[in-house]
């Protein structure tokens, strides 16, 4: 299998999806807003976008499964499946705040090994494919060089399920916001992992997390040089709803979240 062949096909699938989301949001009228749960809003630009990125990744791999967000397909897991966000970011999207990104990862054998974040209103486009490093638009991108905690930005989110986690999550962000260069919010975990991955991030963290939110980023991170990990160092990112994912400061970011997380 050419991953790079594929890779950047579906780079030129999102750049239609593209198109779509920033019509859309232009014309979009909010009383056309679903509600799937606490403060999980979806809208028919989530499943419209979806559709239109199963279509097309149908074309490009027919043989594989899909896990989506929006499940406008049978999700089932085969030798390669497909792990899709058409709209992350939805909040931001709705309220019309300009960072939100489609998400597109490749799964084989419980292994990413393609993904692709794009960045909607900045067009910037990482993607990467395993053992051939990670790219924004074409150029190679790397995490940066920093490997102090008190250097180092970092990007998070905040959930609203998983209540019984929320003191110990604080804890974490209350020691960031004291020793770090500061702390930030952006509202799209895919694109913070993209940041992570071209060091303008220092680290990103974030719990109660979906495989859709982190599949395509996760490579990204890697590819580009990084560490990613659940809040124990474990590996169970990708399934077990938490992530980390670092460049050069790994060390004591982690640190950090580990003496703070139980």
């Amino acid at each position: 299998m050419n991953l790079e062949h594929i890779c950047l096909k579906v780079v030129d699938l999102t750049k239609d999806v593209m198109n779509f989301l920033k019509k859309e949001q232009e014309e979009f009228d909010r009383s056309n807003i679903e509600l799937k749960g606490k403060n999980d809003l979806v809208s028919y630009v989530d499943k419209q976008s979806e559709m239109l990125l199963v279509r097309g990744l149908k074309e490009i791999l027919p043989e594989a499964g899909f896990i989506t967000e929006e499940a406008t397909i049978s999700q089932e897991e085969k030798k390669y499946t497909w792990i899709i966000d058409p709209l992350d970011g939805t909040t931001n999207y709705l309220h019309k705040m300009p960072l939100f990104s489609i998400s597109v990862g490749l799964m084989s054998e419980g292994r990413i090994i393609l993904g692709v974040v794009h960045e909607v209103n900045l067009d910037e486009c990482f993607y990467a494919w395993e053992g051939g490093g990670a790219f924004l638009n074409g150029n190679r991108i790397f995490v940066n060089d920093n490997t102090a905690l008190k250097a180092s930005l970092i990007a998070t989110g905040f959930r609203y399920k998983q209540l019984d986690k929320t003191e110990a999550y604080f804890n974490i962000i209350n020691e960031f916001v004291k020793t770090t260069n500061g702390v930030r919010r952006l509202g799209s975990t895919a694109v913070d992992l993209a940041y992570v991955a071209c060091g303008r991030l220092d680290g990103c963290l974030e719990y109660n997390l979906n495989s859709w939110d982190i599949a395509a980023g996760v490579l990204l991170v890697k590819e580009a040089g990084g560490a990613v990990t659940d809040f124990t160092g474990g590996n169970d990112f990708l399934s077990g709803k938490e992530v980390l994912a670092c460049g050069k400061a790994f060390e004591e970011i982690s640190t950090a979240v580990k003496d703070r997380w139980n």
